[in-house]
């Protein structure tokens, strides 16, 4: 498979993919892409590469001059914060894409504007209603970027999202105040966060 040239990358992911907005990173747009080998990657969040740069090379200025609060706290916050940018996270190169499309593990923004705040400390869950009238139960720690999906479900098929609620082996849908606290979350079989890949395009 041929790599895909940039433009031609940016271009589908402006005409077909709602960006989220993160106020560290700028705009992400959440998609599923194929390499140049065939190799799928069902989660791919693509971002202009200008904002993490002037991110990391404030953050690092800070850590130098010693005014960051790892800095004073751990008094070796340079190297953590450097590790952070250039040994972290998983990142793709725009050259060793060959194909990207709509990924059907991302929500749609005007639903995940839905999922109100936390459940419990750290904890999120939720019920996602379908267009065909099947509910899903989803829970997550940290990330609402994409969510795991059985295979004939389609995230943007969602109409409703019912906060702070589980779904039942019996297909009731419970408020977690009244959820019996012995039932584990195996048990309720949630739905959980998906990890991603990222792609930074200077283009984009």
């Amino acid at each position: 498979m041929k790599s895909l040239e940039e433009g031609n990358i940016i271009s589908f992911l402006k005409e077909n993919v709602a960006p989220l907005n993160d106020s560290n990173f700028g705009p992400g747009y959440r998609s599923s892409v194929h390499l140049t080998d065939g190799t799928l990657l069902p989660c791919v969040i693509f971002r202009s590469s200008r904002p993490v740069v002037e991110l990391a090379m404030r953050r690092f200025k800070q850590e130098q001059s010693g005014r960051s609060i790892f800095a004073k706290s751990a008094g070796f916050g340079y190297e953590e914060i450097v590790k952070t940018f250039v040994a972290r996270g998983n990142c793709i190169n725009g050259y060793e894409i060959g194909a990207v499309q709509k990924s059907r593990f991302a929500f749609p923004f005007e639903m995940l504007q839905q999922i109100k705040g936390e459940t419990t400390m750290g904890w999120t869950a939720f019920v996602a209603r379908f267009r065909d009238g099947r509910c899903l139960g989803f829970g997550t720690r940290w990330s609402n970027d994409f969510f795991d999906l059985p295979e004939g479900y389609d995230a943007d098929q969602i109409v409703e999202i019912i906060s702070n609620s589980y779904l039942l082996s019996t297909g009731e849908i419970v408020h977690h105040r009244s959820l019996d606290p012995n039932m584990t979350i195996e048990e309720l079989g949630v739905n959980r966060e998906k990890p991603f890949f990222e792609c930074y395009l200077d283009g984009l």
